[in-house]
């Protein structure tokens, strides 16, 4: 094993032995450096020492690692894998794994970055990690992927730990992956420890109400948003991009409470209707052909970035990081956009948005549900007593609108250029707290 160390990370890189994604381009902004630019825009609100706030933009440590994986055929394949620990100064590093061809160390660090920051502003205890295998799981079988997180699982376990660190799903996996993560783990160790990984199976010891969460999160800050810009959510047009979990969840929630879903679209494209369409109805076409286009009761098919720019009441990005851009946001037309996915929006479209006049409530308040649903799953594992889904809906609700009530507070007492500095502001002054109450030691 070569172990290299310095001051801010760890990296450990071992001898070889959603859900829909939105492809990207080489051009596109680095979700790392995004991340520290959102910090230091909060920062600047903020009367922080800058070698303090440095500290809050990098990762403690950053595993790397090359898995070796027997495939079908016989012939071994090996595969990166990375797990990055980013602060744990509010409790255990928490956050999901994602198997994609995009993942690369920038990514899975940067996302961990959010998630310090996401649970500190719904103000749960947990710091932020992430996790990530490079490979389109399409490409490969189930007893390939079985034996592809098991050797994963491998690697994470000096890492994780019910009170260390909590892996759960996230783009491309879901339950089935984090039973097999759990299974090799208790193997390993020889123990039964449910909380070492959240987004399980209920028979496997996960929670009800996880599946929709993050899109639960979502249609929560929308309403409450519509509500603090004195606007009725009812009847108002929606695009949803991303049909995934998250996106398919939020288009049918948002769907209950009156509004009108009028565009949806996945990796192969999109659809759109002025009259609606059922998100349900929707979902159950793609499960059957793999994707919403070509739904009979569509209007007309359109592009992802057409979506985007939709003249709607909301938009709901719901796929991967940096879909709109700067020069894509200067065609923006929705009035509201609430971010179910991680980082849609590039700083410059922040920046563009921000000048236009368009209300952007981050991710990191309303994509919050996932971990917030885990956090609560953690602490039923722990105690081994669960609840039934309206009180795990009902104590979500709670967490959010409460959340949403602290970013709008800031907001206003702060004078904030826009919701997603409000969120950084609660976020870092918490981790902040944490961190000088704790004290540092060499």
């Amino acid at each position: 094993m070569d172990i290299n160390y310095s001051s801010d990370t760890y990296s450990a890189t071992l001898n070889p032995g959603l859900a829909d994604s939105i492809d990207t381009m080489a051009e596109e902004a680095n979700p790392f450096e995004t991340l520290q630019e959102q910090i230091d825009d909060a920062a600047a609100y903020l009367d922080v020492r800058p070698d303090v706030i440095e500290r809050l933009k990098r990762p403690e440590r950053v595993l790397e690692t090359t898995l070796s994986v027997e495939m079908d055929d016989g012939s071994v394949e090996t595969i990166k894998g990375y797990r990055s620990q980013f602060n744990g100064d509010r409790g255990p590093y928490k956050g999901g794994i994602r198997y994609h061809p995009g993942v690369d160390r920038d990514e899975v660090t940067a996302l961990s970055g959010w998630m310090v920051f996401k649970c500190a502003t719904v103000g749960i205890p947990f710091g932020g990690g992430k996790g990530g295998i490079e490979i389109d799981p399409a490409d490969y079988s189930e007893s390939e992927l079985e034996r592809i997180t098991r050797s994963f699982a491998r690697e994470l376990r000096p890492l994780i730990g019910e009170d260390k660190d909590i892996p759960a799903p996230d783009v491309n996996t879901g339950q089935r992956e984090m039973n097999w993560i759990k299974d090799t783990y208790e193997t390993l160790e020889n123990t039964t420890a449910p909380g070492v990984i959240t987004g399980k199976a209920p028979d496997s010891g996960g929670s009800a109400g996880r599946v929709e969460a993050t899109g639960r999160s979502t249609v929560l800050t929308a309403r409450e948003a519509f509500d603090y810009l004195d606007t009725d959510i009812e009847g108002a047009s929606v695009a949803v991009q991303g049909y995934g979990n998250a996106g398919w969840i939020a288009a049918k929630l948002v769907d209950e409470l009156g509004a009108n879903v009028v565009a949806v679209s996945d990796s192969s494209g999109g659809i759109y209707r002025e009259g609606g369409f059922d998100p349900v109805a929707v979902k159950e076409h793609k499960r059957e052909t793999g994707s919403v286009v070509d739904y009979h009761n569509a209007g007309r098919e359109i592009t992802n970035d057409e979506l985007l720019t939709l003249d709607v009441d909301l938009l709901i990005p719901a796929a991967l990081e940096n879909a709109i851009d700067g020069d894509l946001a200067k065609d923006v037309q929705a009035d509201v956009i609430v971010s179910a996915a991680n980082g849609p929006l590039t700083p410059e479209a922040d920046d563009v948005l921000t000048e236009r006049g368009i209300h952007v409530f981050p991710d990191i308040l309303a994509n919050s549900g996932g971990v917030t649903v885990s956090y609560f799953e953690w602490v039923q594992n722990r105690q081994r007593y669960y609840w039934n889904e309206e009180t795990v809906n009902e104590r979500l609700e709670e967490l959010i609108v409460d959340a949403f009530d602290d970013l709008t507070t800031a907001y206003e007492e702060h004078d904030l250029p826009n919701f997603r500095t409000a969120a950084y502001v609660v976020a870092i002054e918490r981790v902040l707290d944490a961190y000088e109450q704790g004290g540092n030691w060499p």
